[in-house]
Parts: structure tokens; sequence; C-alpha cells
């Protein structure tokens, strides 16, 4: 399962996606939010969309099987714990949460893919681990750096994000670089940098599915 994060109708339905939905580890978080954007203007949820698209057609191309979060880049939400439950309840294999960054911290860059941790099922252990370092390491080939702001080599171990926590499918959410940082947004915004992330992230998954 894919998961491309937010929606472009969020920013435009403040009340439905900050209304407290359950987010595991006994805790509430808001629904959704509207996610960040360069500087240039060109936001989270129309990159994870178009993300999305790409790393589905090049697994479908290989044979397997995905389904999103979400139909199109128009709606509202899901909110966090629905799109945990459709990964649930399509039993997926891998689950694969697609965001990018908004830290305006100086000098900060690179992905990081985050996990649930402490474990919360077995899911969450081993298998989520494997599914994260794997796509780390097709994310490293492709001659993208790792996160240098959080995380240790391109891996956050997190226990407040709630499609993570509320999942009992092996689960990673990506953050694929900082939206405002210059160089990067430049690549996160081209068609050739997302075919690259795309390529990439795909090529993680296939190999976590062996």
């Amino acid at each position: 399962m894919l998961d491309p994060g937010h929606n472009g109708g969020n920013a435009s339905h403040p009340a439905e996606i900050n209304r407290l939905v359950p987010a595991g580890r006994g805790k509430s978080k808001p629904c959704n939010t509207t996610g960040t954007a360069t500087n240039g203007g060109y936001s989270e949820h129309e990159f994870t969309w178009d993300l999305a698209l790409r790393v589905r057609d090049l697994l479908t191309q290989r044979g397997v099987q995905v389904i999103l979060t979400r139909p199109d880049d128009k709606g509202v939400g899901p909110c966090v714990d629905r799109r945990a439950a459709i990964g649930n309840e399509s039993g997926a294999d891998a689950v694969v949460s697609l965001h990018a960054d908004g830290s305006t911290a100086a000098g900060a860059h690179g992905f990081h893919i985050a996990y649930s941790a402490p474990p919360l099922n077995e899911a969450q252990g081993e298998p989520a681990l494997r599914l994260a370092r794997s796509v780390r390491d097709d994310m490293v080939k492709a001659g993208l750096a790792t996160s240098t702001y959080i995380g240790s080599q391109g891996l956050s171990a997190r226990d407040d994000l709630g499609g993570l926590n509320l999942s009992t499918r092996p689960a990673v959410l990506v953050e694929c670089g900082n939206m405002r940082d210059a160089t990067e947004a430049a690549l996160l915004a081209s068609a050739a940098g997302k075919q690259r992330y795309a390529e990439a992230i795909a090529n993680g998954v296939l190999g976590y599915l062996g």
C-alpha cells in the first residue's frame, strides 16, 4: 500500500482535518494536516500524489498489486487512523507512506525513513525495520543523501506517528527530503527528481518483498 501524505482539499476544510482521532499509544492527534511546501509554492500534497503514481506504476510493471489511500489530490484526508486501517484491512505486505519535510533549520536536508518504535506488534518490529533498511539502502544507491538533522543513517525511530503506531502491517514513512532547502526543493519539484525518488523507493520495496 502506498500512502501519499496529506491531500489537496485539506486546507479548505480545517474543522475536518483538525478534529482529533486515535494515534496509538493512548494518544490522539489531528485527523490530518495541510503539509508543507517549497518556498516557490510547490505543495507537499502535490509532490506525494505525483510520487505515489510513479511508484505505483513501477511496482505494477513488476507484478506487484498496489493500493492507494486516496484516489486523487482533490479530496480531504483520509485521517491518519483511517489510512492505517486501509493498510490493515487490505493485508498489505508492505505499507509505505510518502512525505517531504519542511524544516527551516540552516543546512537541513536529506531523506529519512521513520518506523514505529518501540514496536506495538510483531509487524512493527523486524519486518518494519527490514522494509525501512531496504528502502533506505536503495535511496542511498540512487545518490540521495540521508538526513543531516533527523535520525541516524537515514532511519528515524518514532513513537508519535499515528499511521505507523496503528499499523498491523510492516509500515514505514519516507520523508523524501526538505522542501525548504533550495537545492533539494528543486530536485523534489522536477519530473526527473520525482522519477529518481520513485525508482529508488520502488526498488527498495521490491527488495523487501523478495
